[in-house]
């Protein structure tokens, strides 16, 4: 039967699955019908109501998902039935019915009822076959049409069969268990990541913006000291007015970013100085002492410099990159590269394949969740993925533009 279902087409298998108790009167109502068939031409005639007791042995089979322990004992209940009352005069085939029971037994029950259960079932087919003329001893390798030896074989391996079925079961249910945990556990852990990444976006940005209100401050100050002063400095005081006003739209386009972002951090704030790209020196020196051979090149003039939010970003990201290389490649070159202005920023950090002594520290691909947070702030774009040769590659392209509302970046492997 279950040969049969896995031949039929997929949407047939879903449609059937999804009505079990349907299929199962469709295939237990067949399966009477043919044993009902299969008495009904012996010489002498079987009476009718003796042809109706050898097809009844299956119906219980109905509830076998639900009760296989009172379908067995139903079902050989009835075969003990049928053989006391001498229904039909000639030779049946034997309790051969009975394995359809021992299997449903061994898959839907615990192994413990299950292999009792069908041994007294064998013992009572036997015995009743003995006592009602049906017996034919044992013999070593004969499995004759009826002998004991059929019956043990058979019932043998249809529990077996139902034992092998209920333990593959049991495997894949226990499998979807754990891969649903799994994917809530990778689902949770990527929103934390997420969340403490944001959060210590926010906390660099929040330095920016306190730098920059700062300087507004400072300038509106000096302007109402030069206008209560000395009104005549008009020029002067108008000057300083026009820092005021592009301070404070760097400012607005930096807490944009900030409040696009809905995330605050409540750990300690990091008393360091502010990263930039000046910082980049600190960074190789760490990775070089790891071992690592670091070559960076910066192009970035100091009269184009970019913002100090994208300066943030791009040192967090080759940062989390040479953290990767160390992690994952260990003592290897290691190449970066940054280019940009004030309305572009590139970074690209690339290290050679790891040697063959060297052992990976299995990573959650956290890194690239912060990475692609910091690159979405900046409405860019992040490549990240192995090389041909075995190494690995990453370019952030980061943008000045107008803040969008966070997308995520997608990257080809995670790491």
């Amino acid at each position: 039967m279950s040969a049969q279902v896995n031949a039929l087409p997929r949407a047939v298998q879903r449609r059937l699955a999804a009505r079990p108790r349907l299929t199962d009167a469709v295939w237990v109502g067949g399966l009477t019908l043919f044993d009902m068939a299969t008495v009904l031409h012996r010489a002498p005639e079987p009476p009718g109501w003796g042809v109706a007791l050898w097809g009844a042995q299956t119906v219980p089979l109905l509830w076998r998902r639900t009760a296989p322990r009172a379908v067995l004992v139903a079902m050989t209940g009835l075969y003990v039935l049928f053989q006391a009352l001498g229904a039909i005069p000639s030779k049946v085939p034997g309790p051969f019915l009975l394995m359809l029971g021992v299997y449903a037994v061994a898959r839907y029950a615990r192994a413990s009822v299950s292999g009792p259960l069908a041994l007294l079932s064998l013992l009572s087919a036997t015995v009743t076959d003995a006592l009602s003329g049906h017996w034919e001893p044992p013999r070593l390798g004969s499995l004759a049409p009826i002998s004991a030896t059929t019956f043990v074989f058979f019932f043998a391996l249809a529990w077996l069969l139902g034992y092998g079925r209920r333990r593959i079961d049991t495997d894949a249910a226990r499998l979807r268990e754990l891969n649903r945990r799994l994917a809530a556990e990778q689902e949770l852990n990527a929103r934390q990541a997420v969340l403490t990444e944001r959060a210590r976006i926010a906390r660099d940005l929040h330095d920016v913006v306190a730098h920059h209100v700062s300087a507004i401050a400072l300038q509106a100050r000096a302007a109402e000291d030069v206008l209560t002063s000395d009104p005549l400095q008009r020029d002067a005081a108008a000057q300083g007015v026009g820092v005021i006003a592009c301070t404070a739209d760097t400012a607005l386009t930096e807490m944009r970013r900030l409040l696009g972002l809905l995330s605050f951090g409540d750990g300690a704030h990091d008393l360091a100085p502010e990263p930039s790209l000046d910082g980049l020196d600190r960074l190789v020196g760490v990775a070089t002492s790891a071992g690592c051979r670091v070559a960076c090149h910066v192009e970035v003039s100091a009269a184009v410099a970019p913002p100090a939010g994208m300066q943030v970003s791009a040192y967090r990201i080759v940062q989390e990159a040479l953290t990767n290389a160390v992690k994952h490649a260990g003592p290897v070159a290691v190449r970066i590269a940054v280019r940009g202005d004030d309305t572009r920023l590139t970074v690209e950090v690339e290290n050679d394949p790891p040697g063959p002594d060297h052992r990976p520290v299995p990573g959650a691909g956290r890194g690239l969740v912060g990475m692609r947070e910091r690159v979405a702030a900046f409405d860019g774009e992040l490549d990240a993925g192995p090389r041909p040769d075995g190494g690995w590659r990453l370019r952030a392209v980061l943008s000045a533009r107008a803040p969008r509302p966070a997308r995520p970046v997608a990257s080809r492997e995670r790491r």
